[in-house]
């Protein structure tokens, strides 16, 4: 049992975490497969479907059926009674009778309505429904292509992170054999004390420098896995394809964002329910049948048929009309209705056009933002290679006894900040192309650019 025991936790310490490495094509072909919002936008998609089709049985014929079994009393009087829901119907002639007697009465009966023709009412409901339907689409493209945006940001955000602690690694490295140094020349005396304690000191800032960078590489790898799905501490990325140099940018074309898709399909939906609208007032036509039957234990002279007379249907009959209704008085508010929801489509199109400027200013600033990242990474190279030929002689200086050790610590932390920058550059290029594509609303040359 011992050795059971001894080798259950030899192989739980070789356990390890398997790192899944991901480009950032895999990243956000995983982030568009299982974030939540998108089934949200895809289940809005199947219900706008569903409201196509039930725009579409209004064409189908209206059968009701109706079956009734009643004891009650059957006193009639003659008199007009306007249309209300409270007061049951009677059929019959008045038998001069008033008394609380009850019989059976019975119906069963069928009627079949059709509206053979609508002026075009029943065209423009299904229209309208397709309209909202792709407006849920365009929707869902949106959502798509912001997921996708939103994992890319996280991936550059991650590499971006990496890149800086792997500068920051190098800074301690040298802080370390600062220290080594510092410690030789102050036991051999050559040096006060005070440089050891300064020597510790840079250790220590960048230390701390690379514990702050580790933390924001911990930070962005859980914003990734929020996206894409998984353990933060399983997620590792290929970043292979941003160090490489960086494409031209997306041209802007307003019809290919989905933001502007999107704005246009509520443009398409709202007219075309201004167009249904439009062809409510006409008269309506219906055709009617009617097949029922009806029984009761009731006698024109007043008498009573006793038992269970009345409680089948005994009697039949059947009609076949058309009506026609026309809501005169309605025209007033159908105006009004109109009116409204034109205001609303000329809303909507100036917000498609404030929205098309809005993209174009933002692409403009990210077109602009990519040209300055392209001339900074150009120079960041120079910056590093100057740095480090003045940490080296700042540090034979030093050794040497003609230095400070204040003057290698500065040489230090500007190299280390130089080699941040450097290691920044190329990927502030692709942050700023990301930026282009978002606005330009084409991510797949990006992606697929980035991750070769």
């Amino acid at each position: 049992m011992r050795r059971l025991c001894v080798i259950a936790g030899f192989l739980a310490a070789l356990t390890v975490t398997v790192a899944d490495t991901l480009t950032l094509s895999a990243a956000v072909e995983r982030s568009l497969k299982n974030y939540p919002s998108l089934r949200i936008s895809e289940e809005n998609v199947a219900a706008a479907a569903a409201g196509i089709q039930l725009a579409r049985t209004a064409y189908l014929p209206r059968v009701d059926a109706l079956a009734q079994a009643n004891r009650a009393t059957r006193n009639n009087v003659f008199g007009l009674m306007l249309p209300q829901s409270v007061i049951p119907s009677m059929s019959g002639p008045v038998i001069g009778t008033n008394n609380f007697g009850t019989v059976w009465g019975s119906a069963l009966g069928v009627l079949v309505s059709w509206e053979p023709f609508d002026f075009g009412l029943r065209r423009a409901s299904v229209e309208a429904a397709e309209a909202a339907r792709a407006q849920t689409e365009a929707a869902r493209k949106r959502t798509r292509f912001e997921i996708a945006a939103a994992t890319a940001d996280a991936f550059l955000t991650l590499a971006a992170a990496q890149q800086t602690v792997e500068a920051a690694r190098a800074g301690v490295v040298r802080a370390e054999a600062l220290k080594k140094i510092t410690g030789a020349l102050v036991t051999s005396e050559l040096r006060p004390g005070a440089d050891q304690s300064r020597a510790e000191a840079e250790l220590a800032a960048a230390r701390t420098l690379m514990i702050q960078t580790q933390q924001s590489v911990a930070v962005a790898r859980a914003s990734l896995a929020q996206f894409s799905g998984g353990e933060p501490a399983a997620i590792e990325i290929a970043i292979g394809g941003l160090l490489k140099a960086a494409p031209e940018a997306t041209p802007f074309v307003a019809d290919a964002n989905p933001l502007v898709g999107e704005q246009k399909a509520a443009v398409e939906t709202i007219a075309m329910q201004l167009r249904a609208l439009e062809r409510s007032y006409f008269p309506k036509f219906q055709v009617q049948g009617s097949a029922y039957s009806r029984g009761s234990g009731a006698e024109l002279n007043g008498g009573r048929l006793g038992a269970l007379n009345g409680l089948a249907p005994n009697v039949q009959n059947y009609a076949l009309g058309l009506t026609v209704t026309f809501p005169v008085m309605d025209y007033a508010s159908i105006r009004a209705k109109e009116a409204a929801q034109t205001a609303h489509i000329r809303a909507e199109t100036a917000r498609r056009d404030q929205l098309i400027n809005d993209l174009k200013a933002q692409w403009n600033r990210a077109t602009a933002t990519v040209e300055g990242a392209r001339l900074v990474a150009l120079n960041t190279p120079v910056q590093v290679s100057s740095a480090r030929a003045a940490l080296d002689q700042a540090t034979a200086r030093y050794q040497s006894g003609l230095g400070a050790i204040s003057e290698v610590a500065e040489a230090q932390r500007l190299l280390a900040q130089a080699e941040i920058d450097d290691s920044l550059a190329r990927l502030s290029v692709w942050r700023a192309l990301l930026g282009v594509a978002i606005a330009a609303g084409d991510l797949e040359p990006f992606v697929v650019e980035a991750s070769r």
